[in-house]
């Protein structure tokens, strides 16, 4: 028989070729529209915040160790982003994200367990975004019946990458963990939360990492999502009910947030915010896991290397109908969603210090 060294060639190259691609997988970019990709567009979006809020008050960062930011379009939350991120100074950021209903129609909806990924890196717009090697620990050591391993969930839900353009402006070598949480029962947040509190407790230790300093925690949250659209009108469908759909938004913040935290407070917290039974909370938060189960998870990290408890401050709430669209031009930038009474999304950022 002839050998084809041609074709040899040819088959050798491909499967070196498509070696080195499946070793190198990028996670594509989700939302284009509502999250700046471009360089040059960021430099001026954050420019553009950093005029605006010559007038907003500044806050610390020392002792700063976990944050809550929105997910919601630029050019609406453009200005609850904008005060958490010149004040991280870490390199290691460990993202607790939502998993969107996008992803639980798309995966059958996955309950009662994390979503990691298999990327090797993330796309970020002043070039590609390494994972931590926490990642891979997390998979090695935390049991498998708390986590599922899907590209394809990471792929399809934005509240993780909405976080990096802003992380990435103020750090080009920032590491992430990005860390989906799906809908679970308090009981069991507080099992696995013990377990990944354990792994990374381990990890910080290992390599002599300072909290806040080296690694960071960022909750990707969005709160209220009101109107006929949402089919969530506790309040009335005027402007009589937006104030006090608002009002309940910051009333809560302000009982659970703007405090110490606490794994009472936390349990609490879900009381207001989930669906419990037939019981309907007076808010539908974009949310409601992450923040309850990253919060609980940051508190533990912190007792158990430092002895200490974490409080909460809140840095900027608003909703889309109050702030409307932001008058950046000269960019890529739009909006994904209308806003109006029957239509409108409330979000917040706060830090948390060790106390």
């Amino acid at each position: 028989m002839k050998l084809n060294l041609s074709g040899v060639f040819l088959l050798s190259f491909t499967f070196f070729f498509n070696t080195i691609l499946s070793a190198q997988t990028i996670r594509p970019i989700r939302d284009s529209v509502g999250f700046c990709w471009n360089a040059t567009e960021m430099d001026s979006i954050i420019s553009f915040l950093e005029k605006d809020a010559e007038n907003f008050p500044e806050f610390p960062s020392k002792n700063l160790v976990a944050a809550v930011s929105p997910h919601d379009d630029y050019l609406y939350a453009g200005r609850i982003y904008f005060p958490v991120y010149h004040l991280i100074k870490a390199k290691e950021i460990v993202i607790f994200g939502v998993t969107h209903g996008t992803v639980r129609r798309a995966m059958s909806d996955p309950k009662n367990v994390l979503i990691l990924d298999n990327y090797n890196l993330w796309k970020g717009p002043y070039g590609n975004v390494e994972i931590s090697p926490l990642r891979e620990e997390i998979k090695q050591k935390l049991n498998h019946n708390y986590f599922i391993v899907s590209n394809k969930a990471q792929r399809i839900e934005h509240s993780i990458e909405a976080l990096i353009p802003f992380l990435q402006y103020y750090n080009r070598d920032i590491k992430i963990t990005p860390i989906m949480v799906t809908a679970m029962p308090f009981n069991l947040m507080e099992e696995i939360s013990d377990s990944l509190t354990k792994i990374i407790v381990d990890y910080v230790k290992s390599r002599h990492l300072q909290l806040g300093k080296d690694i960071f925690f960022l909750i990707s949250n969005d709160a209220d999502h009101y109107g006929a659209d949402f089919n969530n009108t506790p309040f009335g469908t005027d402007l009589k009910a937006h104030t006090a759909a608002t009002n309940n938004d910051k009333r809560i913040l302000k009982k659970y947030i703007n405090r110490t935290i606490n794994k009472t407070d936390l349990s609490a917290l879900t009381n207001e915010i989930w669906k419990t039974g037939k019981n309907k909370p007076l808010t539908l938060w974009c949310g409601r896991y992450p923040i309850t189960f990253g919060l609980l998870t940051v508190d533990k990290i912190v007792k158990n290397i430092t002895g200490e408890t974490i409080y909460g401050k809140l840095f900027m709430y608003s909703d889309t109908f109050t702030e409307g669209v932001l008058p950046i031009k000269h960019t890529h930038l739009g909006t994904t969603a209308p806003f109006s009474l029957k239509h409108w999304v409330g979000f917040f950022s706060a830090g948390f210090y060790i106390n």
